[in-house]
């Protein structure tokens, strides 16, 4: 687990732990994002919703387009984010195999499918901890996100590396429902998410 000292202001403290995760960052290795992907999957069926909101990744992410993949097979809606300008919310585009991907925001990439409402929302991070905090990059998006969605469970997803003692979080910061591990799933203790 990351412990550094941190100052006492909250977006000092976010960015500290930014460079701190950063700095030590290493992609998974396959067997630890096979495993990943295996626990998304079974969360996923456990979780019951239809319309999934997943990941495209950036690079130095866990690649998730296997699971896109599984679930769209399985019948599954398959989204990914749309990033809008700053201030704004996420859309999710509903995404398919065949389905060409356009460039978006910060080197993203998105379908150009109908706008869908997801049932699970699954979250790219930098940091976690047990208690649902989640460090992200830094442009409020999935917090603007999440806030909208709150009938949906907010899963993230990592390596046990990127655990900390504690996330600093601020009062617009949203918490995870679970987070998903090469070792585990954790659920949270976030009392007003359903999930």
């Amino acid at each position: 687990m990351v412990a550094p000292h941190f100052p006492e202001n909250i977006e000092k403290r976010k960015g500290a732990l930014r460079r701190v995760i950063k700095a030590r960052r290493v992609l998974p290795l396959p067997r630890e994002r096979n495993a990943i992907i295996r626990r998304l999957a079974r969360l996923v069926r456990f979780l019951e919703g239809r319309a999934v909101a997943s990941v495209w990744p950036l690079s130095q992410e866990i690649d998730l387009r296997p699971l896109c993949a599984q679930l769209h097979r399985a019948g599954y809606v398959v989204a990914l984010p749309e990033t809008p300008p700053r201030g704004e919310a996420l859309r999710f585009r509903r995404w398919a195999p065949q389905l060409r991907l356009h460039h978006g925001r910060f080197g993203t990439l998105y379908p150009a499918g109908e706008v869908i409402t997801p049932d699970i929302i699954i979250v790219p991070l930098l940091s976690f901890d047990r208690q649902g905090g989640r460090l992200g990059y830094g442009g409020g998006y999935y917090d603007r996100t999440l806030a909208l969605y709150p009938h949906a469970p907010a899963v993230g997803y990592a390596l046990s590396r990127q655990e900390s003692d504690e996330v600093p979080m601020d009062s617009y910061d949203q918490r995870l429902s679970y987070i998903v591990t090469e070792r585990e799933i954790i659920q949270t203790t976030r009392p007003d998410r359903k999930g």
